[in-house]
């Protein structure tokens, strides 16, 4: 079976983490390599600050519960997401409101913002999809207006750029994940990055479960957070070849699109117009003219040893979500069809043209045998 996607961990991360574990690097809150990960990948971001946490999911909640809102104040988000964006808000008492998705790049339309924002909208949370960077600028303009505050979602954009600027450098904090599927992993894990003294102050407190003086005593109530030594030994590594893993996920991605340019009824990443699409994985879309449903289709391809992964369920159809008080019912049709229609591909930066080339001769095998035509 080839898989999804594989980890690239080597000797030197191996390495890396053994030295961690002899210098007592154990928990999160000793140690040299903590600072130094979150000082390497904060500058890569092009950000002041980074905050370890330990996770992406951790960074998200941490980064809402820093902006002190109230219980029923109202977060927009991406509808089409992992649902751990839509959590940060629920389980710090907010109400999560999903943006239906823009057909083409699939990130959140930007059109519909100003739509859905009521006098209980306090923040949004983008979500850069796949790796496609949002148009920030704007995005960024339409939060000023309505004096919003921008949390963005980069779990899956590290070294994504629009406008020659990093993703997690636009809003007021930046929430990254390094799960092992992630652009860069430490197996477990996140970050947060910001430009705020007062913010990065404020998430390292409550990372810690709120530690003051004395040390027992907590003036408020923090998380357990925190990100161990060994696994910013391994961040440390991995940050030095992000370069390379990103350049390996677009030679990847363009080996597809050559590949799976004229293969009719299948609908493949929009590049990034104004920045640079990491593309964390490499997702297409089955329209009608394919001549199958997408599940047949993922069936097919199991079948032929191919693994894939649908796109995400939407925010609005999230059952756990529609349970909670102040719940908006939103219409997100886009990203309704997304869930029906997208899944992605293998999409290891590590997979060779002969197996990209493979797997599109066997989506192109099941396209014609389905009667579907692939143009010349």
């Amino acid at each position: 079976m080839i898989p999804v996607f594989e980890p690239d961990i080597g000797e030197e991360e191996i390495e890396a983490v053994a030295e961690a574990i002899r210098r007592g690097e154990i928990s999160g809150s000793f140690g040299e390599s903590i600072p130094r990960f979150e000082e390497a990948f904060a500058d890569y971001c092009g950000c002041e600050y980074g905050i370890a946490v330990s996770s992406g999911s951790a960074a998200l909640q941490l980064a809402v519960a820093a902006l002190d809102l109230k219980p029923g104040d109202e977060i927009l988000v991406s509808a089409s997401t992992n649902i751990a964006t839509a959590l940060a808000a629920y389980h710090n008492n907010l109400v999560p409101v999903p943006v239906d998705s823009e057909p083409r790049t699939w990130n959140l339309n930007l059109d519909l913002i100003e739509g859905l924002i009521t006098p209980r909208t306090r923040a949004i949370i983008p979500v850069h999809l796949f790796g496609h960077p949002v148009d920030m600028d704007r995005l960024c303009q339409i939060a000023r207006k309505h004096h919003l505050a921008v949390i963005e979602d980069c779990a899956e954009s590290h070294g994504a750029t629009f406008r020659d600027r990093k993703t997690g450098s636009f809003g007021e904090m930046g929430c990254f994940s390094f799960y092992a599927n992630k652009i860069i992993t430490t197996g477990e894990g996140g970050m947060i990055t910001t430009n705020n003294p007062k913010l990065a102050e404020k998430l390292k407190l409550l990372r810690n479960l709120a530690f003051t003086t004395p040390r027992f005593r907590h003036e408020i109530a923090g998380y357990n957070f925190r990100m161990t030594g060994y696994q910013a030994a391994m961040g440390l590594v991995q940050c030095n070849k992000i370069e390379k893993v990103i350049a390996e996920k677009i030679r990847v991605a363009k080996t597809y699109d050559r590949f799976l340019e004229n293969v009719r009824g299948l609908t493949l990443p929009a590049p990034a117009n104004s920045g640079r699409h990491v593309y964390w994985m490499y997702g297409v879309a089955v329209q009608p003219e394919f001549g199958m449903g997408r599940d047949e289709l993922q069936a097919r391809l199991r079948e032929a040893g191919i693994d894939t992964r649908t796109f995400f369920c939407p925010m609005n159809l999230q059952p756990a979500l529609q349970k909670q008080s102040g719940y908006r019912s939103v219409k997100c049709p886009v990203a309704e069809s997304l869930w029906q229609t997208g899944f992605y591909l293998p999409s290891s930066h590590t997979l060779p043209e002969k197996t990209i080339r493979e797997i599109s001769e066997t989506i192109s095998h099941i396209a014609e045998t389905s009667g579907t035509k692939v143009t010349a």
